[in-house]
C-alpha cells in the first residue's frame, strides 16, 4: 500500500476514486470545494497526503450533507467498496471523526442521500445497506469482493 498508515489507508488509491467520482469544472462550473461532498472528501485526503492523521477534525459536522448533485453511481459504488476495504474493521475502536468513515460518509451522500450508521465493521455495513439499498449493496459487495 502506498503512502499507509497503521489503519491501512491507500491514499493514492482514494485520491484516484475521488478524481473518478469529480464531476469536473466542465460539468459543475466552478469546483464549490468544500461545499460539495467529493471536493470535502478531496481536501481531505490531500491534508492525509500532507500530514497522515487518522481523523478529520470535525469531520462528521463538515460533511456537505446538503450536496445534491448527481455522480455516476458506478463510480461511487466501487469507491464505497475501495473504502471498506481500507477500513480494518476497528469494531468498538470505530470513531466518526476517522478519515476513512469521513470519507465513506461522503460517497454516501452523493450515492444514497443521506449519512448511514456505521459500527466499525464492513460486513455489518453492508447488511445494513442490504436492508435499505438492496441493489446498491449488491453492486458494492461485488466490487469489495472483487478487491478492485
Amino acid at each position: 500500500m502506498t503512502e499507509g498508515n497503521k489503519k491501512g489507508l491507500d491514499a493514492d488509491l482514494i485520491g484516484k476514486d475521488l478524481e473518478k467520482c469529480c464531476r469536473s469544472e466542465e460539468l459543475c462550473g466552478e469546483c464549490q470545494g468544500k461545499s460539495c461532498n467529493i471536493g470535502f472528501a478531496k481536501e481531505c485526503i490531500k491534508a492525509y497526503k500532507k500530514q497522515p492523521q487518522k481523523e478529520i477534525p470535525a469531520g462528521m459536522g463538515s460533511i456537505p450533507t446538503t450536496d445534491f448533485k448527481v455522480f455516476d453511481e458506478v463510480e461511487l459504488e466501487k469507491a464505497i467498496a475501495h473504502i471498506l476495504r481500507e477500513c480494518k474493521d476497528c469494531k468498538e475502536d470505530h470513531t466518526e471523526d476517522c478519515i476513512i468513515n469521513a470519507i465513506r460518509n461522503c460517497y454516501e451522500v452523493s450515492l444514497l442521500g443521506d449519512i448511514h450508521p456505521y459500527e466499525g465493521t464492513a460486513l455489518q455495513y453492508l447488511m445494513y445497506l442490504r436492508e435499505y439499498h438492496p441493489q446498491k449493496a449488491g453492486n458494492i459487495a461485488e466490487y469489495y469482493s472483487q478487491g478492485h
